[in-house]
């Protein structure tokens, strides 16, 4: 038994026609009552004669009297037997132009049942008496058969598909539905209309009809109207569709093929749009169905969405369907799924990497019968997702947007976001993904984060793209920031670099405790030959907005606070101002600290430059540094060639790839004399180890596997020079198990390993610059070189190891500092 909601109080349950049929009552009409229960009822039901009441409804009124009041003067607009009539011929009437060559084919009579014959007959009749159709010898002729609607009704299909592969396509675009939805802001009034016969609307090109001839058993016949099946049919439809509403498309008409949809503000406002649309339709000749429109509601389903003044969601019937539908078996059951649940993609967030592991059941090869649990939990959670969509808001293009990226090693996504009012929460205005192909999934990480901001640019374009303020882009990936300065941008990177031009946009990232990931940027190597030139942005730097966390505890700081109503109004935001009295002390902070470790002008500047800033800071850390006695002490000329390093390959990731070397024959130092130097050719981050001397190999992989192992994992790659330790059997074997792939410097020819001997130079001088005149206390001044080695900024990737590492900024200002302490 089935039951519907009613909205008659007086009358506690009605019986309907399938309840009637299934039982076969007889019933008294005059005494209202239940005569006898039909004879399956005598046995299986009851046998009690019940009495009922009769449900007087009044004779459903004429089509007519349904129209509003206001537009009850344009009833003619839902004249049927005007709609049945042979439309005139248009500039729109529907060419067949064939390839050259070519001709129609010859069809075939397909079998019908007795039912469907009777339709048939019906249907011959009917269109020749309209004029629809007319009898042919046309040396062409498509199959005639039909297909059941879900009403049981009987559809008649004309197979054309060997017409259509001969047809000349017509390029007229089909609206997109998102770009639809998104006229519809500020919108809280709509009504709907339903062309009827829309496509028998349009004449046949006079000279074409030959070519739409179709064969049945009642005889050869060709159509004079524009039939369904056609390839041309919608595109050649919304092309007249849209010149017939061209004035009201831009302002309050959203038009699909024969949907239309008028949408206003206000009921008053739109009235009076309903009228004009349908005066302009009846003009043209155009007539609705006045049994599928509806008026003036403030919500309306519409192309399989329920739109209203709060923006557009699921169809609840078409949810009902995805919520309740039987795993599919079969490709094409698992096809027809993914296609139905594909049009609702936009309202579930990460909707491509939900869907792949079905996805995957889709190749060949794979059992489309017995899916894996993988794909099983998909199924399921995808089912979850769409009955808890959100309902989507309408774009408001005079409001900032946020638009928030992600991807991953199969997918990206996108969320685009608007804040409706300043002291209104985020609302989503849409969802957007796609499953990377197997090239894209090549990618390094920086590259897939940025290509995850072009697509969603791309699927956004129409809102984003000449916005009246700038939107944000949002990324839990810190590192793109380093695109903006790649020195050499590859094909692709130079056109997404252009394309970004077309977007006045904001990067910025999340702070780290929301959202930490070890993700590693990409850079470009350049050649040997390659000359070094300016940056060239992928991103111009102006755009990207970087989130500052500085640790605001200690005394010192809190002086400068306290100094912050000196700052003049070119202070860029997010840094604190240092008044002249404190400048030295700042200088001799950031420079001759063990944080710092007295490196060069451009190293120190970046690192005050992070939280600090005053009008003369450039100029005055070039001459605290070169003026530095420390540093002219300690610190070797450069200033001559020493030669070019011999690049490698660039890594996708940090500590992927490796290289080692040892600095040997130091001064004792609490009993050590080596220091095993390891470095990270992607991040550049490294480890300084002290050991009593050279290890064994089997010491070798112990001390690997407790420093290096325990806190970055198995590398994919060792560069290391030729020392016994690292071309022994055991190291070899030690590395096999492990997968590692080892590559070693040539022989008397360092520069191979040039990033571990670089490195090695580093320290070399850090330590020159802080030991004692014993030059026996650099172990316990180790910590405090990894620190500052590690906290500085790369001339090679313009950003620290830890910030690419960790993305952020390590805390350096302990609670104790001050001027009297450093």
């Amino acid at each position: 038994m089935f039951f519907h909601a009613i909205t008659s109080p007086s009358y506690p349950i009605v019986l309907g026609y399938p309840w009637l049929t299934r039982h076969n009552p007889v019933i008294d009409w005059r005494a209202r009552q239940i005569a006898r229960w039909g004879k399956d009822c005598m046995t299986s039901c009851i046998e009690i004669p019940l009495s009922v009441n009769v449900l007087n409804i009044p004779t459903a009124p004429p089509l007519t009297t349904t129209i509003p009041t206001p537009y009850s003067d344009l009833a003619p607009v839902f004249d049927k037997r005007e709609a049945d009539r042979l439309p005139p011929h248009r500039s729109y009437d529907c060419a067949i132009d064939l390839l050259p060559g070519t001709t129609p084919p010859k069809g075939v009579v397909y079998p019908l049942s007795v039912k469907e014959h009777k339709v048939l007959e019906e249907y011959i009749t009917d269109s020749l008496n309209k004029g629809f159709i007319r009898p042919s010898s046309s040396p062409a002729g498509a199959g005639f058969f039909f297909v059941q609607k879900k009403e049981g009704d009987l559809r008649p299909c004309i197979d054309y598909r060997g017409l259509n592969k001969i047809t000349v396509k017509n390029a007229y675009p089909i609206p997109l539905i998102p770009e639809l939805f998104d006229r519809l802001k500020h919108s809280k009034i709509f009504s709907k209309l339903d062309l009827r016969g829309a496509y028998n609307l349009i004449r046949i090109k006079h000279g074409d009809e030959w070519k739409t001839a179709f064969n049945t058993r009642l005889g050869h016949y060709e159509y004079l109207v524009m039939p369904f099946g056609l390839c041309n049919a919608p595109a050649v439809f919304q092309a007249f569709i849209n010149d017939v509403l061209r004035e009201y498309t831009p302002c309050f008409v959203v038009v699909y093929l024969d949907d239309v949809l008028i949408h206003s503000p206000d009921l008053k406002t739109h009235h009076v749009h309903v009228r004009l649309v349908l005066s302009k339709l009846l003009a043209n000749g155009l007539y609705c169905k006045l049994e599928k429109c509806l008026f003036d509601v403030q919500q309306v389903q519409f192309l399989g969405y329920v739109i209203s003044s709060s923006g557009f969601m699921m169809d609840p019937k078409k949810l009902e369907a995805i919520v309740h539908w039987p795993l599919p078996k079969g490709l094409k059951a698992i096809q027809r799924f993914i296609g139905f649940a594909n049009y609702y993609r936009r309202f579930i967030k990460g909707f491509s990497s939900i869907l792949a592991p079905i996805t995957a059941l889709t190749r060949k090869g794979s059992d489309t019968h017995n899916w894996p649990p993988i794909a099983l939990e998909a199924f399921e959670r995808l089912k979850t997702a769409f009955s808890t969509a959100p309902i989507l808001h309408h774009p408001d293009p005079n409001r900032p947007f946020v638009l928030e990226v992600d991807a991953s090693e199969t997918g990206v996504g996108a969320v685009l976001s608007q804040r409706l009012a300043d002291d209104k929460p985020m609302q989503p205005c849409g969802f957007f993904s796609r499953k990377l192909s197997s090239t894209e999934t090549r990618y390094d990480i920086g590259d897939r984060e940025l290509l995850a901001i072009i697509l969603a640019l791309k699927e956004w374009r129409h809102l984003l793209e000449g916005s009246t303020c700038p939107f944000s882009i949002i990324t839990d990936h810190k590192n793109l920031i380093y695109l903006s300065e790649a020195k050499r941008l590859n094909p692709r990177q130079a056109r997404w670099a252009l394309f970004l031009t077309r977007f006045d946009f904001i990067i910025s990232y999340r702070p780290g405790s929301k959202n930490i990931k070890a993700d590693a940027l990409s850079r470009q190597h350049e050649p040997l030959s390659s000359q070094t030139s300016a940056p060239v942005p992928i991103i111009p730097e102006k755009k990207i907005l970087a989130s500052l966390s500085t640790q605001i505890e200690s005394p010192f700081w809190n002086l400068l606070l306290s100094k912050q109503s000196l700052a003049p109004p070119s202070t860029p935001p997010n840094r604190l101002f240092v008044p002249p009295a404190e400048v030295p002390t700042v200088l001799r902070f950031f420079h001759e600290s063990k944080f710092a470790g007295h490196f060069g002008v451009k190293k120190t500047l970046d690192l005050i430059k992070r939280d600090l800033w005053w009008p003369t800071l450039p100029k005055d850390v070039k001459d605290y540094v070169t003026t530095c006695l420390v540093c002219t002490r300690c610190k070797s000329s450069r200033l001559s060639p020493t030669g070019l390093l011999q690049p490698l390959p660039v890594p996708e990731c940090p500590w992927s790839h490796v290289a080692m070397d040892f600095l040997v024959e130091l001064t004792p130092s609490l009993g050590h004399t080596v220091i095993f130097v390891v470095v990270d050719r992607f991040s550049k981050m490294a480890h300084f180890i002290p050991l009593k001397k050279l290890p064994s190999s089997s010491e070798l992989a112990l001390i690997f596997t407790k420093e290096i192992f325990r806190l970055h994992g198995i590398p994919k790659v060792l560069v290391s020079d030729r020392g016994s330790q690292f071309i022994s059997k055991f190291w070899r074997g030690f590395c096999h198990q492990l997968g590692v792939k080892l590559s070693f410097s040539s022989a008397y020819h360092p520069q191979t390993n040039g990033l571990a001997e670089r490195t090695n130079q580093t320290l070399e001088t850090y330590l020159r610059c802080f030991i004692a005149d014993t030059q026996d206390d650099w172990v316990t001044l180790l910590p405090w070189a990894e620190f500052a080695y590690n906290n500085a900024t790369s001339q090679s990737t313009k950003y620290s190891p830890f910030e690419i590492v960790t993305g952020m900024h390590p805390t350096i200002f302990p609670s104790s500092f001050s001027p009297q302490n450093i």
